[in-house]
């Protein structure tokens, strides 16, 4: 008989130690899910922009230039210090942000094919020649001629009076340029998602911190009594082995979450551009809180009109139109004129004006093709350009019902958790009340705290995808710079 019990408490520490590993690897295999999904959610949204359908890679929007050395002092950081941060010195706000300076360089140069061309001058010149060199022997005179000199100002002008051609590359870089304007406003839009997720990032893993080291505690409380109890001899040795060894669990547990923390921390600020090394606490803990999104409906209409990749592809589709429209204007003529003026004389004293004015009309009559080719290539591009829309255009729709999917899944994940922290923390009260009693062992105990440590991190993870949720929402309607606070604040 007495085997029989002591075979049934061995079977039972078993199954209570491969329930440890079990759970183990199961937060383990949760928290790395959590991350790749964070990821992919994220990713595709901060990856997008740039214009004429260009995309900023990963690497750049998660990169930064750190602005400056580092002080010994703490920053208290809260997420709008951390989105001001990023909009200055991340990589891919700067780069885009370069990107609207070219688009300026380009209109600067096909409007400079249509405004005058003046150009001013003066040179004195000395000159001696020598008659010979030209094989030329003259009776009487010098084959030596000069030296002699002579002062001269001059001054030239152009002016194309009428090229097509010119007028629509001119708008087509125009409008390219607030195309690029437009990629601009989106990539601070898809810096602020990232940002905002590494933020919530850091606060899930201090979460978890605190929820380990609460872990920690139960699990060291729990151990000292079960060592007492085998102390006096009204519990077997069995008791403190299995409390010990989830006592040592919970401490391998809480050092990973601190690491993850510093490496969040680390993430956080690369991405916003924090001097390197430099120390930094969150200020700020984001509580839940619920938001009204309205209808899918309604968000779609707000997404069409605010979203500034589709507003950029649209104005690239337009720059391409125009771009076609002047390579079919290289066919027409073009109407120039020029002329310049110069005063000559040996000295300025003694000089004369002279003066030269020519216009003229230009016929392309053959080419080899080449306006063909022209037209052929800006065909294509106009293709792209549509095609590129219509994809921005699904991109929009794809993102505002995955944020309303994402955001109402986050919701009741948050409901359910909650009532499971409630249950979980009830049992482990009465399992410990049971142990204390001597009614169970210290298997049920283990049990309980490992319920409760799921359903702490089931919390913790459904906290982050609802505020990541609601940060995402903002996004998906394009207004994720401007109201972000008021999508993680409630407001």
């Amino acid at each position: 008989m007495l085997r029989s019990i002591h075979e049934a408490k061995l079977a039972r520490s078993v199954k209570g130690k491969t329930r440890v590993k079990f759970c183990k690897k199961h937060r383990q295999r949760r928290a790395a899910l959590l991350v790749a999904a964070a990821f992919f959610w994220v990713a595709p949204m901060a990856a997008q922009l740039g214009a004429g359908g260009a995309s900023q890679s990963s690497a750049a929007i998660r990169g930064s230039v750190p602005s400056g050395p580092a002080s010994n002092e703490v920053v208290h950081l809260t997420l709008r210090d951390a989105i001001k941060q990023a909009l200055r010195y991340n990589l891919a706000s700067i780069e885009t942000g370069e990107n609207i300076s070219m688009a300026r360089g380009q209109r600067l140069l096909a409007l400079s094919r249509l405004l005058p061309n003046i150009t001013a001058g003066a040179s004195e010149t000395v000159v001696q020649g020598n008659l010979a060199t030209y094989g030329l022997k003259l009776p009487g005179v010098s084959n030596v001629i000069g030296p002699y000199s002579y002062t001269t100002l001059d001054a030239s002008a152009s002016q194309t009076l009428f090229n097509f051609e010119s007028i629509q590359r001119f708008r087509s870089a125009r409008t390219a340029e607030q195309a690029a304007h437009l990629s601009y406003a989106d990539i601070l839009d898809a810096v602020t998602l990232v940002v905002g997720n590494a933020y919530l990032q850091v606060i899930a893993a201090d979460s978890r911190i605190q929820a380990h080291e609460a872990q920690v505690r139960n699990a060291k409380a729990l151990y000292n009594q079960a060592a007492d109890q085998v102390h006096a001899g009204t519990a077997p040795r069995i008791e403190a082995t299995r409390t010990e060894v989830q006592l040592h669990t919970e401490e391998y547990n809480l050092s990973i979450a601190r690491n993850n923390f510093a490496i969040a921390k680390l993430n956080l600020g690369r991405a916003i551009g924090l001097p390197l090394g430099q120390p930094y606490e969150l200020a700020e803990t984001l509580p839940y809180s619920e938001i009204d999104p309205g209808t899918v409906e309604a968000a779609l209409n707000t997404a069409y009109s605010s979203r500034s990749d589709l507003r950029s592809a649209l104005e690239s589709e337009k720059a391409a139109t125009q771009s076609l429209s002047a390579a079919k204007a290289e066919r027409y003529p073009v109407v120039a004129v020029d002329g310049g003026y110069g005063d000559v004389g040996k000295t300025l004293g003694h000089s004369h004006g002279e003066f030269i004015f020519q216009s003229g009309v230009r016929v392309p009559v053959f080419t080899g093709g080449r306006i063909k080719g022209d037209i052929t290539q800006a065909e294509a591009e106009l293709k792209q350009r549509k095609a590129e829309t219509e994809n921005v255009r699904g991109q929009v729709d794809y993102d505002v019902r995955t944020a309303f999917l994402n955001l109402s899944a986050a919701k009741e994940q948050v409901t359910v958790a909650t009532q499971n922290v409630g249950l979980a923390n009830e049992n482990l009260d009465r399992s410990k009340d049971r142990f204390a009693s001597g009614v169970a062992d210290s298997v049920e105990v283990v049990q309980a705290e490992q319920s409760l440590a799921s359903a702490n991190d089931q919390y913790i993870s459904s906290l982050y995808s609802h505020n990541l949720a609601k940060l995402s929402l903002a996004r998906a309607l394009g207004l994720a710079r401007t109201s972000y606070d008021q999508y993680l604040g409630g407001k």
